[in-house]
């Protein structure tokens, strides 16, 4: 019979798949390589229903991840509070083992853009995420880690560099840092720079929870290679072998595979896990 007290209170250096309601029975019959799951917040900020219940039942097995994809961080103006109550709400119930967002904007005038778009990393942009964080670790009541973006271009007036940007966040608000690998390699692609040498100025010792995820490719205007951060295909070679560079380093990490576009049947996602979960087990301890 299953401990329903039981809370998890930090996710642990294995892998973890998001979680599909298509999925669920799968999980709870067998769930392989997969040691914990993430939910996007959104999806499970409302009242009763089958989403909640098996959501529950989840949390009693699994240590759980909440992603939230709607705080538009680095948005114009102070959070949403009714967003921020519905967030509190959740985790407060659910007690979560751990929770994320984006460094990216999603709203304007009161309207929300189904993306999460990038930043000018100046002094202003660095004081509004700050200010944003310290407002969301006041109305939650714990701690979040930031997520790097995808990027598609690049500001003229950015002068501080991304890792930089996000290591100078954690110092002055303390949270932690979310380091999505995929997002790391779309960048270098689309903004012609090298993924490993960014991975060289990250500050690894921040990192608390590694993503990867699929992407498409596309074309730009002058024929170049665009990668689309659409979390629809398998992770791609390269990705993987920047795990192996950052598990070497950091050390072993909980490892996240998100797959939220035409997502597979369960077999096809547990195998990504566990290829996440053989990369951990070649790290020594």
């Amino acid at each position: 019979m299953l401990d329903t007290t039981r809370s998890f209170d930090r996710l642990p250096a294995a892998a973890g798949v998001g979680y599909k309601p298509q999925h669920f029975a799968r999980i709870i019959e067998n769930a392989g390589a997969v040691s914990w799951l993430e939910i996007h917040a959104e999806n499970y900020m409302g009242d009763g229903g089958r989403p909640l219940a098996q959501l529950r039942h989840l949390s009693e097995r699994f240590p759980i991840s909440v992603h939230g994809v709607g705080l538009s961080i680095g948005g114009e103006g102070s959070l949403d509070r009714d967003h921020l109550a519905r967030l509190r709400h959740l985790v407060d119930w659910l007690k979560p083992a751990s929770f994320s967002e984006h460094l990216a904007w999603s709203t304007h005038e009161g309207h929300f853009l189904n993306d999460l778009l990038p930043l000018p990393y100046t002094d202003e942009t660095l004081q509004r995420v700050c200010d944003h964080i310290d407002q969301l670790h006041d109305a939650v009541g714990r701690r979040m880690l930031l997520e790097n973006p995808s990027s598609y271009l690049a500001f003229d007036e950015s002068t501080w560099s991304e890792p930089d940007f996000l290591r100078e966040v954690s110092d002055r608000t303390g949270c932690g840092l979310l380091l999505d690998l995929n997002n790391v390699f779309v960048s270098a692609t689309n903004l012609s720079f090298s993924p490993q040498g960014y991975i060289d100025a990250y500050p690894l010792d921040l990192v608390e929870e590694i993503h990867l995820g699929g992407h498409d490719t596309d074309a730009d205007e002058h024929g170049n290679v665009l990668l689309i951060d659409n979390h629809g295909q398998p992770v791609v070679d390269p990705v993987w072998a920047l795990l192996d560079t950052v598990l070497e380093t950091a050390g072993p990490k909980p490892v996240l595979v998100e797959w939220d576009n035409d997502v597979p049947d369960w077999p096809v996602l547990e195998a990504e896990a566990a290829r996440a979960r053989a990369a951990l087990e070649r790290v020594p301890t």
